[in-house]
C-alpha cells in the first residue's frame, strides 16, 4: 500500500522527539507535526518558574527551525486537529481542511483540571499550560501584592514558590492532609511544607474550596467549605491535569485513564500510537496501568513508539523519573511510590539534603531526593537493574550503594 505519511499531533517534548526518532530510524516518508500553539516547540518546565521570573522571557525552543527544514518535517504551527477519520485515513483540521496519513501519533498531552466550584472560570483565575499562560500569570503577579494558589501539587507549589521569591504574599490551599500527597512520601511532604513556609507562604491543609470570590467582575480570593474567606489579588488554579482524549474518542480508541496503549505504545488501533501525558500503559513493575506526566516519560515513550510504528517493536521498560524545582529546593524522584511501605531516610531533612528510599516486598521501588542529585542518578540505576538493596543498607550513609551497581555489572 502507498504510504500516505505519518502525522504527529502535538509538538511538545514527546512530539518533537517522535519526529526526530522517526527520521533517525530511517523513515523517509511524509512527516507532519501539528500544534495549536503559535510558537516553535519549546521547553515546558520553565513555565512555572523562569518564564515568570525573568524580566523579558522568551520561550526556550527545543529545536531550531532549521532542524525541521533539514529533515523535511512539515511543522504546522497554529494548526489544531479536530478529528480522525480512520476510514478515509485522514485527520480533520479546525480550519476545515484535512491531512491524509497512514499512521498517527497522538502526543496531545493534558490540560488543567478545574474543580467544580462557582466562579472557577472567572477573570483573574489563571491556569498554566502554555508559554502565553505563563506570561498572563507574570503580568498578574506584576500587578498583584497577594496570590492565592489552589492546589498543593507540583505545579501549584512551583508557582507558589516563584510568587514568594518575587515578594508576593502567598497562600496555598490544599484539600488533602499533606502536600503532593499522590506523588511523594509523608516525609518529603513535611519537608516542603516547612521549606515553603520558611519562604513566607501560608499553607492551609485540608482546605476545601467552596467557590472563588469575585469583586467587580474579577477573582478576588476564595471561600472555603468551613466558612473561611481568603482575599487575594489573583488566583491560580493548579489542581492537576486530565489527559486530552477527544481525538482518540473520535477514532474509537480504547480509553482507560487516558489512551490505552500496549507495551510498545500502540493503541487499540495499531496504526495509531499515543505517548506522554495522554497515554496509559501497563507498568512493568507494578503490573497495572499508569499514566505519567513527565518530560522523561514522553521522550522515552516517543523512542519506543517510533520503533514500533516502523516494525521494530520493543517493550517500554524505562524507569520513570521526575523533578520539581521549588525556589532553591530541588526534588528528584526515581521510580514510582505506588504501593510502597514507608520511607527509609538517607541523610537528615533538617540539613536540607536527603533522600527517602521506598520499598515494596523488600524491593527498592522509588527514591525521592531533595538536593541530592547524586542519590537520584544512582537510584535510577539501582531500580533499573532491580538491585538487591536492603532498607538497612539504604539508611546507612557509610554503605557504598555504588558498589552494588558495579557488582551487578560484573
Amino acid at each position: 500500500m502507498t504510504d500516505k505519511g505519518i502525522v504527529i499531533v502535538g509538538a511538545s517534548h514527546g512530539g518533537v522527539q517522535m519526529a526526530a526518532s522517526l527520521r533517525e530510524k530511517g523513515y523517509d516518508g511524509p512527516l507532519t507535526m501539528l500544534t495549536g500553539e503559535p510558537d516553535l516547540p519549546y521547553q515546558k518546565p520553565p513555565l512555572s518558574k523562569g518564564y515568570i521570573k525573568e524580566p523579558d522571557p522568551k520561550p526556550t525552543i527545543l529545536r531550531p527551525e532549521k532542524f525541521y527544514a533539514d529533515r523535511n518535517i512539515d511543522l504546522r504551527l497554529g494548526t489544531e486537529a479536530m478529528g480522525i477519520d480512520r476510514g478515509a485515513g485522514s485527520i480533520t483540521l479546525a480550519d476545515g481542511g484535512n491531512i491524509a496519513c497512514s499512521k498517527i501519533v497522538l502526543a496531545v498531552g493534558s490540560r488543567p483540571r478545574r474543580i467544580p466550584v462557582p466562579n472557577i472560570d472567572a477573570p483573574g483565575v489563571f491556569e498554566l499550560r502554555t508559554y502565553h499562560d505563563s506570561q498572563d500569570i507574570k503580568a498578574a503577579f506584576d500587578a498583584s501584592g497577594s496570590v492565592l494558589v489552589i492546589g498543593g501539587g507540583f505545579i501549584g507549589l512551583e508557582i507558589a514558590a516563584t510568587a514568594a521569591q518575587l515578594g508576593r504574599k502567598v497562600t496555598v490551599l490544599e484539600a488533602e492532609a499533606r502536600l503532593m500527597a499522590r506523588a511523594v512520601s509523608p516525609t518529603v511532604s513535611a519537608y516542603f511544607f516547612g521549606y515553603l513556609t520558611s519562604l513566607g507562604a501560608d499553607i492551609r491543609l485540608n482546605a476545601r474550596v467552596a467557590g472563588v470570590r469575585v469583586d467587580d467582575g474579577r477573582a478576588s480570593g476564595a471561600d472555603l467549605a468551613d466558612g473561611t474567606a481568603i482575599e487575594a489579588d489573583c488566583v491560580i488554579s493548579g489542581t492537576g491535569v486530565v489527559p486530552c482524549t477527544e481525538l482518540a474518542e473520535s477514532a474509537g480508541l480504547t480509553l482507560e485513564n487516558g489512551i490505552a496503549v500496549n507495551e510498545t505504545m500502540l493503541s487499540s488501533v495499531p496504526e495509531i500510537a499515543a505517548i506522554g501525558d495522554c497515554a496509559s500503559y501497563v507498568h512493568w513493575q507494578l503490573g497495572r496501568r499508569v499514566r505519567l506526566e513527565s518530560v522523561q516519560n514522553a521522550v522515552d515513550q516517543a523512542k519506543t513508539a517510533a520503533a514500533a510504528l516502523l516494525g521494530d517493536a520493543a517493550p517500554y521498560r524505562e524507569v520513570p523519573w521526575f523533578w520539581s524545582d521549588q525556589a532553591e529546593a530541588k526534588l528528584q524522584i526515581a521510580g514510582l511510590s505506588d504501593g510502597t511501605e514507608g520511607a527509609v531516610l538517607r541523610g537528615d531533612p533538617e540539613s536540607g539534603s536527603f533522600s527517602a528510599f521506598l520499598f515494596s516486598g523488600g524491593k527498592l521501588r522509588c527514591v525521592e531526593s531533595v538536593n541530592k542529585a547524586g542519590d537520584h542518578a544512582l537510584a535510577r540505576r539501582l531500580i533499573a537493574m532491580d538491585a538487591a538493596v536492603t532498607p538497612e543498607q539504604a539508611a546507612d550513609p557509610d554503605f557504598d550503594l555504588r558498589g552494588l551497581v558495579k557488582r551487578a555489572r560484573g
